[in-house]
């Protein structure tokens, strides 16, 4: 399939665990209306971005994966022919638990999960507190209507992530996000901050001659002391956007990916050919010291 149409669902969140779910729902539906065949969620979409602080109640957000939310999310992909993929805070065993994303294919098939590998440790983004490191490697899905990659938020900084997906054979390459600004900082500190996050994912689609689909979550949280700064967008195999979302509103979108690109751009730009895998050792060592 050389064309393929993406939904994004770019939502707030409250506190009420089924009012998420039911909500994401009622969007899937209208991004499968408008014609989505593989629909992205955004970063624990089931409930508030609980790792603002360190508060052991909030385990009792998890669940397993596959669960009762994936059992729900078979449905409705069965039912509207529409892949979904959907991060959710995974207990894996008592005492260990994981920030995980489900695949689901259009037949309501479960097809597997990612779990993140990257766990950020910032102020207001305390996910070292609730989350175990992935151990499953980097994954790709053979969807039904396209072999993707998934990845989580803080993965999306790591070429080493996006590189490894694409040669693994992933089409396109999705990033469930959850990040924000603080609300006291300037103006021109924000910029610079989306700036960033939004060209090193698109960088990742350049150096590896595939679309990048982001979808962040909007709004005030931590009594408005963090503002999920939205900005979902799509990026095609050369970088271009696609599709950019606001900064403020809930959306959700339908965007169209010739997945034909990704040939033509290998092609003119063949990173991938002149790739020197003889000389890349170095990049497993955490720091390469002078003797």
């Amino acid at each position: 399939m050389s064309n393929v149409k993406i939904g994004l669902v770019q939502m707030s969140c409250v506190a009420d665990k089924q009012a998420n779910l039911d909500k994401a729902i009622r969007e899937i539906r209208v991004a499968a209306k408008n014609g989505a065949q593989i629909v992205c969620l955004q970063e624990l979409f089931t409930s508030l971005y609980f790792c603002d602080v360190e508060d052991y109640e909030n385990f009792e957000l998890a669940e397993a994966v596959p669960g009762k939310t994936t059992a729900n999310l078979s449905e409705i992909a069965a039912e509207l022919n529409v892949v979904i993929i959907a991060s959710l805070f995974e207990k894996r065993a008592e005492g260990l638990y994981h920030n995980t994303t489900a695949v689901i294919d259009a037949d309501g098939k479960y097809l597997g999960k990612y779990r993140k590998m990257h766990i950020p440790d910032d102020p207001a983004f305390y996910e070292k507190f609730y989350f175990t490191p992935g151990d499953l490697g980097y994954k790709v899905f053979n969807t039904k209507f396209a072999k993707i990659g998934v990845l989580i938020c803080w993965d999306q900084w790591y070429p080493e992530a996006s590189r490894i997906t694409a040669l693994m054979g992933a089409e396109i390459m999705f990033y469930p996000t959850a990040i924000g600004w603080a609300t006291n900082q300037d103006e021109a500190t924000n910029k610079d901050q989306y700036d960033s996050w939004q060209i090193i994912q698109r960088s990742h689609a350049v150096a590896n001659g595939v679309p990048v689909v982001s979808v962040n979550r909007v709004g005030f949280e931590q009594d408005g002391a963090m503002k999920f700064w939205g900005g979902s967008f799509v990026a095609n195999a050369q970088g271009k956007l696609l599709h950019l979302g606001s900064h403020d509103n809930e959306e959700t979108s339908v965007v169209a990916i010739n997945l034909k690109e990704s040939n033509f751009f290998r092609m003119h730009w063949p990173f991938l050919r002149d790739r020197r895998i003889d000389s890349y050792q170095p990049i497993t060592k955490r720091f390469i010291d002078e003797d």
